[in-house]
């Protein structure tokens, strides 16, 4: 998901360990008969983008505009892995991608809009995940992490933002202009595009356990917790509109995503309650969930591409909504527990 909103003090959050299985390999890889092989799927909650360290490293030429880091929770349990394995080594292939929607893991190649080192004329169109992580009958898990692009709510919170006192955001999604999409058929979208990319990926990679992970909590369960007009929490998003995002487009889109993961017998990691206390509008060394502007590493630019989001004159960076480093840490927990009950049955 990339949007914005919460407020955190500045906060230096250390991820310096180095990632001890590959995050990237060459679409095809094969990996030896003595390792499992993991592929992690998903958009830019799972890339990681302005938490730990860039991976590949900035001036690397193979960057790809995906934004992916140290930090991110597939490098972390990779290196929860790599020190207890579990009966075998396991290689990690992270092809996840920020601003990747569910059309990007099979269907679609992705253009990528890294703010980092972008070459003249933008990032080159990557191929779809699915070819990325080189799924095939060796694939021992998958881990899926996707959909909130799709709505898409870049689309959705801008409109909040907006802040109308003739129309809540709520109002306009409820019962939206000709033209527009209403939260009901968003909904019910996503939820046919997710099971159409479940299903291919289950033909590509026939004998993976395959997880599906949920977002975690990014509005408090009080929307008065969030002090309207801060850049590092909601901006300009009302009360009433912040009771909506929660209860009316991210828990609807949680249980889309686990609706969907039961119907291929998957795995379903519900990482919001673990996350509740812990969103946008939490104070620091609280919150999990970095707002529009908020704490990230020097390398993260202030501004954001296509937005005029501009967050140095607080002296934040433009996190968009996304997790920080506490937050993947919760969401590798749950994760690396699913993985490794996945890895006891391969």
């Amino acid at each position: 998901m990339r949007h914005a909103v919460s407020r955190p003090r500045t906060r230096a959050l250390a991820v310096g360990l180095a990632l001890a299985a590959a995050t990237l390999l060459p679409s095809g890889s094969a990996g030896a008969a003595d390792e499992y092989e993991w592929a992690a799927l998903g958009d830019s909650f799972t890339a990681g983008v302005f938490v730990g360290d860039p991976q590949p490293p900035l001036g690397d030429p193979t960057q790809d505009g995906c934004a992916r880091t140290s930090g991110s929770y597939p490098s972390v349990v990779a290196r929860g892995l790599a020190a207890s394995p579990p009966g075998k080594q396991v290689r990690l292939t992270n092809v996840g991608c920020s601003s990747a929607v569910i059309a990007n893991v099979a269907k679609v190649k992705q253009t990528p809009i890294s703010p980092l080192e972008t070459p003249p004329g933008g990032w080159p169109a990557v191929d779809t995940q699915i070819e990325r992580a080189g799924l095939d009958a060796g694939t021992d898990v998958v881990t899926v992490a996707i959909g909130g692009n799709s709505l898409p709510f870049g689309d959705i919170f801008p409109k909040c933002l907006e802040g109308s006192v003739e129309q809540s955001c709520r109002e306009y999604f409820t019962n939206p202009p000709a033209g527009v999409e209403s939260i009901r058929e968003r909904l019910a979208r996503v939820h046919r595009e997710y099971v159409e990319m479940l299903a291919a990926v289950h033909r590509a990679a026939p004998n993976a356990k395959v997880i599906n992970i949920g977002y975690p909590a990014i509005m408090p369960a009080d929307s008065r917790a969030c002090d309207i007009g801060s850049q590092t929490e909601l901006g300009a998003t009302t009360h009433a509109d912040i009771d909506w995002l929660r209860d009316g487009v991210l828990k609807p889109l949680n249980r889309t995503l686990q609706r969907a993961s039961a119907s291929f017998g998957d795995r379903y990691v519900d990482v919001y309650p673990s996350s509740e206390a812990h969103d946008v509008c939490q104070p620091e060394g609280t919150k999990w969930m970095e707002g529009i502007c908020g704490d990230a590493g020097d390398y993260w630019p202030t501004t954001f591409p296509g937005t005029d989001v501009d967050c140095a004159p607080i002296g934040k960076h433009a996190t968009m909504i996304h997790p920080n480093a506490a937050g993947h840490a919760n969401t590798a927990i749950h994760v690396e527990r699913a993985v490794r009950a996945a890895l006891r049955h391969a």
